[in-house]
């Protein structure tokens, strides 16, 4: 039952990703579908529209297999080291700093979250 429960979770965050897709075809926004589903997740969860624990199993089971979706682009960056060696410094330095800032907001967002959570409990 439990593995039904995860399809069927995946399957609403998918939806999401659809919905979003659909909005920058028909708007022409310059964002990615993912993030505009993404945003919306976030309000219908902000709005308590969806509870956390309609996805939170098949979230879970996408953030445990993440590492699986980065296996392409690092073959593809063995696959041509061409790219590398001609703007390589530059590559670098971008991941980097790309990299400390996506670990500066999780962290931020992940103490929000903390916070607002223990406030919520303390309420109830």
């Amino acid at each position: 039952m439990r593995v039904v429960r995860i399809i069927v979770q995946i399957a609403i965050l998918y939806v999401f990703y659809l919905v979003g897709t659909f909005i920058v075809t028909q708007t022409g926004l310059p964002l990615p579908g993912s993030i505009i589903g993404l945003i919306l997740l976030s309000l219908c969860l902000q709005m308590k529209w969806i509870n956390v624990k309609a996805i939170q199993d098949g979230s879970s089971f996408l953030i445990g297999v993440l590492t699986i979706f980065f296996v392409p682009a690092t073959v593809g960056i063995v696959e041509y080291p061409q790219l590398l060696s001609s703007a390589g410094a530059k590559l670098i330095i971008a991941v980097m700093i790309s990299t400390l800032f996506t670990i500066y907001a999780t962290g931020r967002f992940s103490q929000y979250v903390e916070r607002k959570t223990k406030k919520d409990g303390e309420v109830q």
